[in-house]
C-alpha cells in the first residue's frame, strides 16, 4: 500500500487520493478516524465501540452526501404573473400610470349612491362634454356627459362659442386615451342615440370637474338628476370666483333658472345658465319662432337668455304657454 505513495507514483496517486477524498468526504473522514482509533486506542472494547460509532455516522452522513451529489439542482422558475380579468359590470374605475398597470379599484366615495360602473376606453374627445368610447371588442359608442353643458364648438348650425376650445382641451387633458368609469342615471341614451353617463377618471368626477373649474355650466334634464344639486353648487362657486368662461366670456350670466325642454322624447326641466355667447341678442330685436330653423335652436336661445315660462319677453313659448318649451310647433 505504501508503495503507491512513494517514488514517482506519488505524483499521480496523492492528487487522485485527495480528489477521491473530497468526492467521498464522509467516507474519507471515516477511514481516517478508523486509522487513528486503530493506532491510538489499545483497549479492544473501546476500539470496537469507536468503530461502531464511526460506522453509524458514516452510514447516515454518507447516504445524505450521496443523495445530495446525485440530485441535479433545479433552476429557479420565475413565477408567472396572474392575468387580470376585468369585469365590465364590476364597480371599479381606473387611473393607470402605465398601459400595463391593472385598473385600480373604484373607490366608493367617488359615486356613493351607485357603485355599478362600466369600464371603457376613450378613443376620441369630440368636445367639452362628448366623447367616443370603446366598451370592449371594438364596440364604440358616443357618450354625452349628464348634467353639464359646455360652449358649442362642433355644431355646424351654431358659431363657435366663447371658451369652447378651452373646454374641449380640458376634456382631452382629463380623459383622452384613458380608461374611464361610466355611471348610468335613469336614461340609457338621448334622442340622438348617445349614451348618457356620468364619467369618472380614478377618483375624479369629470362632470363635476368641468363645472367647478368653469369649463361648463350645470344643466339638468329629469329624470337624470342624481347629482343635480352638487353640479349646481359647483357652478355657483365657479361663477362667484369668475372661473373659466364666467370670467372670460362677455355674456349675460343670470342666476340659474328653471325652464323645461325635451330630451329622450320626454318633457323635462332644465337648469340653464347662459353658458357661452347667445346666438342672438337677448334684448333686441324681438325674435319669433320663424327666426329659428328648429325647435332645438329656439330652445337653446331661450335657455341661453335665461327665459322661463314666467319670463318670456319674446313670446317664444307661444304654444302651451307656461311650459317653458320654446317654439315646440317647429
Amino acid at each position: 500500500m505504501k508503495q503507491l505513495f512513494t517514488g514517482k507514483k506519488k505524483l499521480i496517486t496523492i492528487p487522485l487520493a485527495i480528489l477521491l477524498g473530497l468526492a467521498f468526504l464522509p467516507f474519507a473522514i471515516a477511514v481516517l478516524l478508523v486509522w487513528l482509533v486503530n493506532k491510538k486506542v489499545s483497549n479492544k472494547k473501546t476500539r470496537y465501540a469507536s468503530f461502531a460509532t464511526i460506522g453509524l455516522f458514516t452510514l447516515f452522513f454518507g447516504s445524505a452526501w450521496v443523495v445530495a451529489m446525485s440530485s441535479p439542482s433545479k433552476p429557479t422558475q420565475q413565477k408567472e404573473q396572474p392575468t387580470v380579468q376585468v369585469d365590465q359590470n364590476v364597480s371599479q374605475a381606473t387611473k393607470p400610470i402605465e398601459p400595463e398597470t391593472s385598473p385600480t379599484v373604484f373607490k366608493a366615495q367617488t359615486a356613493p349612491n351607485n357603485p355599478n360602473l362600466a369600464l371603457a376606453k376613450v378613443v376620441a374627445v369630440i368636445d367639452g362634454d362628448t366623447i367616443d368610447v370603446d366598451l370592449g371588442e371594438g364596440n364604440v359608442k358616443r357618450v354625452r356627459y349628464i348634467g353639464v353643458d359646455t360652449p358649442e364648438s362642433v355644431d355646424p348650425k351654431q358659431p363657435v362659442q366663447c371658451f369652447s376650445k378651452e373646454a374641449t382641451a380640458k376634456n382631452k387633458e382629463l380623459v383622452e386615451n384613458e380608461i374611464v368609469g361610466l355611471e348610468k342615471d335613469v336614461s340609457e341614451t338621448d334622442r340622438y342615440g348617445r349614451l348618457l353617463r356620468y364619467v369618472y377618471m380614478g377618483d375624479l368626477f369629470i362632470n363635476h370637474v368641468l363645472v367647478s373649474e368653469g369649463y361648463a355650466s350645470a344643466i339638468s334634464y329629469p329624470p337624470d338628476v342624481k347629482y343635480q344639486d352638487k353640479l349646481r353648487e359647483a357652478e355657483q362657486q365657479a361663477r362667484t370666483s369668475y372661473k373659466g368662461l364666467w370670467g372670460s366670456c362677455k355674456t349675460a350670466t343670470p342666476m340659474p333658472t328653471t325652464s323645461t325642454s325635451t330630451t329622450n322624447n320626454n318633457t323635462s326641466t332644465g337648469t340653464t345658465t347662459g353658458s357661452g355667447a347667445c346666438k342672438y341678442s337677448c334684448t333686441s330685436p324681438d325674435r319669433d319662432c320663424s327666426d329659428f330653423s328648429s325647435h332645438d335652436e329656439a330652445q337653446a336661445f331661450f335657455n341661453c337668455c335665461g327665459f322661463t315660462a314666467q319670463n318670456d319677453p319674446m313670446k317664444l313659448d307661444a304654444v302651451g304657454v307656461g311650459d317653458g318649451i320654446a317654439c315646440e310647433n317647429i
